[in-house]
């Protein structure tokens, strides 16, 4: 199943670019890199480009880049070596954890070098835009999947909406990195595809914002995994939907202003979000504080160390009673495939978090097998009134990409992808801007989105008539 792949047996570009000199940095080459730097191995092989890859780790990154790429150990924390590394680069790509991008960005900016990452823009970033801006260096920051290529997808349709003269009224946008189908053999339906903290510590922080027919909405921490949404894609069948923490910054970043439902989510297979509920209740994906003795705490204590004492009552007992959970409940299922009663295994950890006690049961049980395949969902829904017309129109758009092994995965398809793709952009003068940005604008996401195809990343659309009442239940 998944879209057909355009060009899988070659990771030339469909078209031959400019030439020009330059040197790319990429600083680090985690989960997400391996496709971005095929892609740009083969630019630099049409191109006069030279191209460097650094990280702490390299022993397997050796073993997969070709003889022309550079590889050098690199530890962020070494300030005179990354000094020396982005001061003789062009251009500077970093897919490090997103909290050490300023450490990064700083040294571009000390040395004048322009800036890619595939992670939000955080507070600090935009700290620099004016000297980003004096200095005349682009920083292109969320130029991956989600985000990136929601970005993308969604302004190509928001911008041809408005220029055929519409009315937008709603939009929805919904991202989920799975399994694919024939990898699915967990009853939680998924393992993970990219940083597992991300995924345990995800929606703290705050609460989830969002605006329904002209109401704001917020859903809190504790309730965000009970307030979910069914998406259904044609072919993959059904999913459920929770709130990302901030969409309402999406309305000026898309130009939604006077849009009366903008709502962004990420997707998961149902049933998930119910069971992960419960990890959530219990304070399991806390990551404040360190916990005592967790390097002998078995995976039982673990759990006991959130419950009420009973002198009596077994573990499994005290779970289900506090959090309701009914003997017959698919939710059981779920925690006893991980292992979460099991009196023997141990944690291992000195001084651990409740969240990193958490992701180390997890990774043992959500790691892709050798054969394993991922998949990538992103599903938007735009609501609006045609010109000239009273009736709404619902126009639907959704993505499905599946991996083709554990190193060729979806995940790092659509996020390097598109990144090293806006660095191609910028190296051969088609990419003619400066300042502190995200793709939001047509000249980085039409032709982005264009050669995406030829790799297998395409939208599929379909458009329907709404009656003039929205009869949806209010989320």
């Amino acid at each position: 199943m998944g879209y057909p792949l355009k060009n899988s047996d070659s990771w030339s570009s469909p078209q031959r670019v400019g030439k020009r000199e330059a040197k790319i940095l990429v600083i680090g080459a985690g989960m997400s890199a391996a496709q971005l730097i095929k892609y740009l191995e083969s630019q630099s092989a049409e191109n006069s480009w030279t191209l460097t890859v650094a990280d702490k780790n390299i022993s397997t990154i050796k073993k997969s880049v070709s003889a022309s790429t550079k590889v050098v150990r690199f530890d962020l924390h070494d300030v005179v070596k990354r000094e020396k590394l982005v001061s003789k680069a062009d251009v500077v790509v970093s897919l490090l954890p997103a909290r050490f991008h300023i450490d990064v960005a700083q040294t571009c900016l000390k040395f004048g070098k322009s800036l890619f990452t595939a992670s939000y823009e955080s507070d600090e970033m935009r700290e620099l835009t004016a000297e980003i801006e004096k200095k005349g260096l682009l920083f292109l920051n969320e130029v991956g999947l989600d985000p990136g290529i929601d970005h993308m997808s969604a302004m190509r349709i928001i911008d041809r909406i408005k220029t055929d003269g519409h009315k937008l009224l709603g939009f929805e946008s919904f991202t989920g990195g799975l399994i694919a189908p024939e990898s699915d053999d967990n009853p939680w339906h998924y393992k993970f595809t990219w940083n597992p903290r991300n995924v345990v510590v995800a929606g703290q922080g705050g609460h989830a914002k969002f605006i329904q027919e002209g109401k704001y909405k917020y859903i809190p921490y504790n309730r965000l995994f009970r307030r979910t949404e069914i998406v259904n894609i044609k072919g993959y069948g059904k999913f459920e939907g929770y709130a990302n923490r901030d969409s309402l910054k999406y309305i000026k970043q898309y130009h939604l202003e006077g849009v009366p439902t903008v709502y962004r989510g990420t997707l998961r297979r149902p049933g998930f979000c119910r069971a992960w509920n419960v990890f959530v209740q219990l304070g399991m994906t806390e990551d404040t504080y360190s916990m005592e003795n967790t390097e002998d705490m078995t995976y039982r204590e673990f759990i006991n160390s959130f419950l009420y004492y009973h002198p009596s009552d077994s573990v499994r007992t005290k779970l289900f009673y506090y959090m309701h959970i009914d003997q017959d409940s698919d939710i059981i299922e779920k925690l006893d495939w991980l292992g979460i009663f099991d009196d023997k295994t141990k944690l291992g950890l000195k001084y651990a978090t409740p969240a990193q006690a958490l992701q180390h049961i997890l990774i043992k049980k959500w790691q892709l097998k050798s054969d394993d395949r991922d998949m990538i969902v992103m599903w938007h829904k735009f609501i609006y009134r045609e010109k000239g017309r009273r009736k709404l129109t619902e126009l639907t758009s959704s993505l499905v990409v599946e991996g083709q092994s554990r190193t060729d995965t979806a995940m790092s398809r659509t996020v390097g992808l598109p990144l090293a793709m806006a660095v191609k952009l910028y190296l051969t003068g088609k990419l003619n801007v400066t300042g502190l940005h995200i793709p939001n604008f047509k000249e980085i996401y039409e032709p982005i989105l264009d050669e995406l195809k030829e790799y297998g990343v395409e939208f599929r659309e379909d458009i329907g008539e709404k009656s003039n009442v929205d009869k949806r239940p209010a989320l």
